[in-house]
């Protein structure tokens, strides 16, 4: 049974159409990314998943359990964790009070069981050593780590990844990728927004175009990047 699942999801905010009848499944075992251009729908699609917004029509399903009216904090405990675009971490808190936030009130996590949880995390993600760190001051990579960190904090069993290689360095993003590599190796389903593609593809098993609000293709990454179609809207590349 796939451990998500879309079907027919549409959302519009007045005259715009930002989801448009998008419907797929996600393996409890899989790595999916998602590409399209700016404007494509692809942030509203992971806010429809989160239940950040409610979508105007379809159905979002979880475990086959539907979860289309579950509020976030229901579906974090469910087992839906993610990172955003731009880090957004609690700034005057250290690191480990971050993600020690992320575990008690997200995942649900004992108080007894919380320190070592959060510190395993810490030195999973790369960032043990800025533990007791303010989480304000982290250089870039290190606040995209903490995103990492934070989703990871709630015990998920599908984490959404929201451009997290962007703005990183070559080494940074080799650095990152390599964390997301060995998460997903634990048995962790991933979907992952990137215009970072490289990146992308060395981790993700299929790809998902969006274009408009549509599902524009799905499949393997070499197919999907080898469309025609693909690469006059995405890399515009005349077919």
């Amino acid at each position: 049974m796939p451990i998500l699942s879309l079907r027919s999801v549409s959302k519009s905010f007045g005259a715009l159409k930002v989801t448009d009848d998008v419907s797929f499944d996600l393996e409890p075992d899989e790595a999916l990314g998602i590409i399209g251009p700016n404007g494509a729908g692809k942030s509203t699609l992971f806010n429809l998943i989160t239940g950040n917004i409610a979508p105007d029509q379809g159905r979002i399903l979880l475990d086959g359990r539907d979860v289309t009216n579950d509020a976030p904090m229901q579906r974090v405990a469910s087992g839906i964790g993610r990172s955003f675009q731009i880090p957004q971490p609690f700034g005057n808190l250290s690191v480990y009070e971050n993600l020690l936030v992320a575990a008690r009130f997200g995942g649900g996590v004992s108080a007894a069981e919380a320190p070592d949880h959060c510190m395993a995390i810490l030195h999973r993600t790369g960032l043990g050593t800025v533990a007791e760190s303010p989480a304000g001051g982290l250089p870039l990579l290190q606040r995209k780590r903490l995103e990492l960190a934070r989703a990871m904090a709630t015990k998920p069993r599908v984490i959404l990844l929201d451009e997290i290689a962007g703005g990183l360095t070559e080494a940074e993003c080799v650095e990152l990728v390599a964390t997301i590599r060995a998460i997903h190796a634990e048995g962790t389903a991933i979907i992952w927004i990137e215009h970072v593609l490289h990146a992308l593809n060395s981790v993700v098993e299929r790809l998902m175009v969006l274009n408009f609000g549509r599902l524009l293709m799905i499949g393997a990454p070499e197919a999907v990047m080898a469309s025609p179609e693909v690469r006059e809207i995405y890399l515009g590349i005349e077919a």
